[in-house]
């Protein structure tokens, strides 16, 4: 009897083999797993090395890097004008000298030189102004400078527009604070503005004296400002700066130079200067800083 029971079990078991394994000694028998040993466990993964690095902080040539062409035209536009500021006031008796010599030739090569110059991001403007006041008188001087800052605008925006191509652009629609800002600024007619609003802008960005030319050009032009008001804005917006300009060159006497400007320049210029300059930037942060926050209730009330 107890032969034929084993063989019984023994066939049973040879058919079918998992009766017989032993259950691993963590499983319960009501089908929940007890907590597995330790040496069963699977590692744990590794929270530090799956986390993803932080980006390198970006740096100015990396920034130059990422803006392609425009960026390597802004830092040529920033430095341009100082240096070639240097041969400029050295020559600058010789040239005055031959310009009044040329009556109304003189006039018309000043303003031709000035737009070319001034639009290639060369020759600082303020200078070049101050040349023409002192070569044909303020009349004459002012109509003249400010005849070469719209041809200037115009070399410079068509520059800065074939340097920049999409890319800005891409970054600025990238990031929806950038957008809101640039909208803010511009304000055309996709951001809601009109020909005027977007004209007085430009006025307005250009009106401190210490605006770069050279460099507004640029970033206007890699924003998208619509050619018209930008042209139009620039001219009004450089008139109370080139008319002072003018008018310190007219009353310089003797060799036109550097000192000399420095010497005939009234001293409340440059308390007015620092005045404007603070009340447009204060004005332009506060439309910055409230686009900015306009995008952030959107995207909280968004989520």
């Amino acid at each position: 009897m107890g032969n034929a029971a084993g063989k019984a079990r023994l066939a049973v078991a040879q058919n079918n083999p998992a009766s017989t394994r032993p259950k691993p000694p963590h499983t319960l028998s009501i089908g929940m797993t007890a907590p597995t040993p330790e040496g069963d466990r699977p590692p744990l993964p590794d929270v530090v090395q799956s986390q993803q690095p932080a980006p390198p902080a970006l740096t100015l040539v990396g920034l130059v890097r990422k803006l392609g062409p425009v960026g390597i035209l802004a830092v040529v536009w920033t430095a341009g004008p100082p240096l070639c500021s240097i041969p400029l006031f050295a020559y600058m008796p010789t040239i005055s000298a031959w310009l009044r010599s040329h009556d109304g030739t003189g006039v018309v090569i000043f303003t031709g030189v000035f737009a070319l110059l001034a639009g290639v991001g060369l020759l600082p403007t303020y200078a070049q102004s101050a040349l023409g006041g002192f070569a044909f008188g303020w009349q004459v001087g002012i109509p003249a400078a400010l005849a070469g800052f719209a041809g200037a605008s115009v070399i410079g925006y068509w520059i800065a527009r074939a340097a920049s191509g999409e890319r800005v652009m891409v970054l600025i629609d990238g990031n929806p604070r950038a957008r809101a800002v640039r909208d803010a600024l511009v304000r055309d007619k996709q951001a809601g503005g009109t020909w005027l609003s977007t004209m007085w802008m430009v006025a307005l960005l250009r009106l401190p004296p210490n605006s770069p030319f050279a460099l507004s050009n640029l970033a206007m032009a890699a924003a998208r400002v619509p050619f018209g008001p930008f042209v139009v804005g620039t001219v009004l917006g450089m008139a109370p700066r080139t008319g002072v300009a003018v008018v310190i060159g007219s009353l310089v006497d003797g060799a036109l130079t550097g000192e000399a400007l420095d010497n005939a320049s009234p001293r409340w210029v440059w308390g007015v200067g620092i005045g404007v300059s603070l009340l447009i930037f204060l004005f332009i942060g506060n439309l910055g800083k409230r686009a900015v926050e306009r995008v952030t209730r959107q995207q909280g009330g968004g989520g």
